[in-house]
């Protein structure tokens, strides 16, 4: 009786569900929906105008899908897709599902080094990838690193010839053949490659499954209750699950629409967006919700069809909840809490859940899955509301990282659960908090980033001998990266200025150390260990009396 009692005070949980687990790939799921609801619209985007019902999109995906066969790709080759948000990204994360090509999804936001990295990681036979955005040349940086990729074969540009080219080659293969492919997948094949930045200094290809994501978009889809009636205005990034999965795959396993408001994200145009084509849900993390009720003229979009949405990322303060639900109608919001490598939701608030427990944790286990919060050194779970490191287990986990079992085997132990790496608590109720992190991940405005990957690049700089990165406290975004450098002998001084310069074009912005400090030395443990948080302290310090000074 006693170790029954002492069970049930332990920090675990597992979701039941009267709603069974997805047995089908991503394809014929869309196929599927595509019969149910041929003439709901299925995709909009905002900054073209152009709409699709579900069946056109089937059609268009298949369009592309036979396209993409005809280049001789076969089941388990890789192609990578490297653009802002836009329906061409959508249609490749479809059509590459339905012929079984692993599709790796490439941040818009990196450089020539991390694109190098990621097409040799990954083994790209082809890059679909935008011409330019904004300040970014990727025709430019793929023609830098090209000539060092030798598997890659083929590159195709978005509002190009190629991409017409693509199209067009479609015609020498049948639907029959398509089908014939189609019929060869099975749901546990790997389909989706998404890299994390990694503590080796380069990041790791978190390989997920059909099962993976489309029962995680599913279940984030019935968790707000969506229906075919459903618009769900997406301007999170694709690249992301946060697009892909919770955004685009919660949608077409449920036969809802899928709003693109902007490439990538834009206040105005979100709301905009959310009230011209009367969007019921909306997606953000919580600098995107704060960045949308700052704007002067809020109280002028029409946000009364809003009624549910998901918040993530970071944690949500109190005041800005309340904004949520009262300014903006999103009354059935949910806080979603996961990883990359859990497909990603692992937690979620409820569609009734109060305000505490929406601002103060991330909600409980998700169906199907198991979360408990365990020692960090026994492994062992704690007592409810003990701190522990939060691991989750069940059809959510990736596959591993790709190519890379010795990293797998840190993440994933020998009974399958994933170390998430975050510290948490969990309650009475299931309900977790989490309240830090036991690695040195920085989260600057939403983007997770390594400090190792950093240092691995500035250490090639020829006037830094060694470098620490870390993140400390920034009220726009939550942190910000500082570099602690200890410069070569010879070398008198580097500015911040001439480490940007050098990270620029090589790095994406997000993790260019916006601080410099030059230090001889790092403070150390007795047994040799970098003290990283005598280093944060010590930052703010110096943070703070350089503000003080004007």
């Amino acid at each position: 009786m006693l170790s029954a009692m002492t069970a049930a005070l332990l920090s675990y949980a597992s979701g039941t569900s009267e709603v069974p687990l997805l047995g089908q790939t991503i394809g014929d799921n869309l196929a599927r929906t595509a019969a149910r609801f041929p003439e709901r619209e299925a995709l909009v985007d905002v900054p073209s105008g152009r709409r699709w019902t579900y069946a056109e999109l089937d059609r268009a995906v298949d369009e592309l899908a036979r396209g993409l066969l005809a280049l001789g790709l076969e089941r388990g080759d890789r192609l990578g897709i490297w653009s802002p948000n836009r329906p061409e990204w959508t249609l490749v994360q479809y059509a590459t599902a339905k012929i079984g090509v692993i599709l790796v999804n490439v941040n818009p936001a990196y450089r020539s080094h991390e694109l190098e990295y990621v097409v040799k990681q990954s083994g790209l036979r082809v890059l679909v990838s935008a011409v330019s955005y904004k300040t970014s040349q990727y025709r430019r940086m793929v023609e830098e690193i090209r000539h060092d990729c030798p598997d890659l074969e083929r590159v195709v540009y978005l509002d190009d010839p190629s991409w017409d080219e693509l199209l067009a080659g479609g015609a020498s293969v049948t639907e029959e053949d398509l089908a014939a492919r189609m019929t060869l997948l099975d749901s546990d094949d790997p389909i989706n490659i998404q890299y994390t930045s990694g503590t080796t200094g380069f990041p790791k290809g978190a390989t997920l499954t059909h099962h993976n994501i489309l029962n995680n978009g599913y279940f984030v889809g019935e968790m707000i209750r969506y229906t075919e009636a459903d618009r769900v205005c997406i301007p999170v990034p694709f690249y992301h699950c946060f697009g892909m999965v919770m955004g685009n795959l919660a949608c077409t396993s449920h036969g809802a629409t899928m709003v693109i408001p902007a490439p990538t994200f834009d206040p105005a145009a979100t709301l905009r967006a959310v009230s011209d084509e009367r969007c019921t849900s909306l997606y953000g993390v919580p600098t995107m919700f704060i960045a949308e009720l700052a704007l002067p003229d809020f109280a002028s979009y029409d946000l009364s069809s809003l009624r549910t949405g998901i918040m993530a990322g970071s944690p949500c303060p109190t005041e800005v909840m309340k904004k949520v639900i009262a300014q903006m109608n999103m009354r059935e919001v949910a806080i979603n809490y996961g990883m990359t490598e859990t497909s990603p939701v692992s937690t979620s608030t409820r569609v009734d859940d109060d305000l505490r427990r929406r601002t103060e944790t991330v909600g409980r286990v998700m169906p199907h899955l198991e979360v408990k919060v365990v020692d960090p050194e026994s492994g062992r779970p704690v007592p409810r509301g003990s701190t522990g490191e939060l691991c989750t287990r069940g059809y959510s986990v990736m596959r591993g990282y790709w190519n890379q079992p010795d990293q797998t085997a840190e993440a994933i132990d020998a009974g399958g659960w994933m170390h998430t790496g975050d510290l948490a608590t969990m309650d009475d109720d299931g309900y977790c908090s989490i309240v830090g992190r036991i690695k040195d991940m920085v989260i600057r405005g939403g983007e997770n980033v390594y400090p190792r990957e950093i240092e691995e690049f500035l250490y090639t700089h020829p006037d830094i001998a060694d470098v620490q990165v870390i993140g400390v406290p920034d009220e726009t975004y939550g942190e910000e990266l500082m570099a602690w450098i200890v410069l070569r002998d010879d070398s008198q001084t580097l500015t911040v200025e001439q480490v940007r310069t050098f990270c620029t074009g090589k790095l994406a912005h997000f993790k260019i150390p916006r601080y410099v400090h030059i230090t001889d030395s790092f403070p150390m443990t007795v047994t040799g260990k970098i003290r990283k948080i005598e280093m944060r302290e010590t930052a703010q310090q110096l943070l703070s009396a350089r503000d003080d000074a004007g």
